[in-house]
């Protein structure tokens, strides 16, 4: 189907979603119908909001036409209710109430193209793991310094998880090594940590808040090398409040050489404009980490290019969204993509020689 058949299903998602979401709880509850004495009212309301969280990866699947996208959505879902022991069997009965519901309330093009979106979800499911695999791997060389960190963190002990990066530094570790082996997989880690219940969202966001003050400690190695005279904005978009990924990603340009301006979290499309214009930026570095907002990620490549005094700057792109389609970025418009730190500052430096895209 063409693209355009695929935004027209997302645009009809969104203009209908209250009768969708509504469908679908009903739905829900006429087939176990002992949901409304077990949970109540305060259930039912619960049973809406998921609704809508699940709505909103398939509309944003749609609008880029990329159904793997809701088909990993599917197969993080069931990790984390499982997680939360909530048996798989309810997500499947979610699901197909969902695609009954999308069915009755859009016309057919709309309706049929969103129900194989949620079939190929379901299709994942069936193969994806309740227990998604730690990300500290085994063969890396500083993997007994990344478990150790990681196990500082979750103890609560962000002194001795410092000491033992500024040990390995001041020991002879490399600075990349440290963001790429260290920082990197634990966050990963932490992340999939809370997906299966282990931990709570304080401790996922003392861990980040942790390993980002150890980050800016290690600040004096990133401006110690020669200066390479290109510049780098790197930012969150509009929306997007997870910014130690890009933090990590402009502190490897800077220790290779570039001047950077790291604009963090929830950056409004004007401000990013204005960075890039205001520091002749040579490469504009975009950070999503969920798949709801790559409409924002487009939206803002699409203003970059289109504003006389920035369509000469290149555009990175990278999160999480990325790694399950790699190819995503040449959708968006974007000059490429990288799975992380190391892989970005090699393809801007080649960007930048080339003058041109890959």
């Amino acid at each position: 189907m063409s693209s355009q058949t695929h935004q027209d299903a997302s645009e009809a998602i969104e203009r209908h979603r209250g009768q969708i979401t509504e469908a679908m709880v009903a739905q829900q509850y006429a087939r176990h119908p002992e949901l409304a004495a077990r949970y109540g009212e305060r259930g039912r309301r619960k049973c809406l909001q998921d609704a809508n969280y699940h709505l909103d990866y398939l509309a944003e699947s749609l609008a880029v036409a990329q159904p793997p996208l809701f088909a990993d959505y599917v197969a993080w879902a069931r990790a984390m209710l499982a997680g939360r022991n909530i048996p798989v069997e309810d997500l499947i009965v979610n699901l197909e109430c969902m695609s009954d519901a999308l069915r009755q309330t859009l016309d057919a093009p709309s309706g049929d193209l969103a129900a194989q979106y949620i079939k190929a979800g379901l299709d994942q499911l069936m193969t994806s793991s309740a227990t998604p695999l730690s990300f500290i791997a085994a063969d890396q060389p500083l993997t007994p310094l990344a478990q150790e960190y990681l196990t500082a963190l979750l103890a609560g002990e962000r002194q001795r998880a410092s000491r033992l990066v500024l040990d390995a530094v001041a020991g002879g570790v490399a600075v990349q090594d440290v963001y790429l082996q260290v920082f990197q997989p634990c966050q990963h880690e932490i992340g999939r940590l809370w997906q299966i219940n282990e931990i709570s969202v304080a401790q996922e966001h003392y861990c980040t808040a942790a390993t980002q003050l150890i980050m800016s400690q290690l600040y004096p190695y990133l401006f110690s090398g020669a200066r390479t005279g290109h510049t780098l904005v790197a930012t969150c978009i509009a929306g997007d409040l997870h910014e130690i990924g890009v933090r990590m990603v402009s502190d490897l340009f800077e220790l290779n050489g570039w001047d950077t301006h790291y604009l963090g979290a929830n950056t409004p499309v004007p401000s990013i404009l204005g960075a890039v214009r205001e520091q002749h930026a040579d490469v504009l570095a975009i950070s999503a980490t969920i798949i709801p907002h790559l409409r924002a990620v487009e939206e803002l490549i699409t203003q970059v290019r289109a504003a006389p005094d920035c369509g000469a700057v290149k555009i990175l792109v990278g999160g999480y969204p990325f790694n399950v389609v790699p190819e995503m970025w040449r959708r968006l418009g974007a000059d490429g993509c990288a799975h992380d730190a190391a892989t970005a500052v090699a393809l801007a430096n080649r960007l930048v020689a080339d003058g041109q895209s890959p």
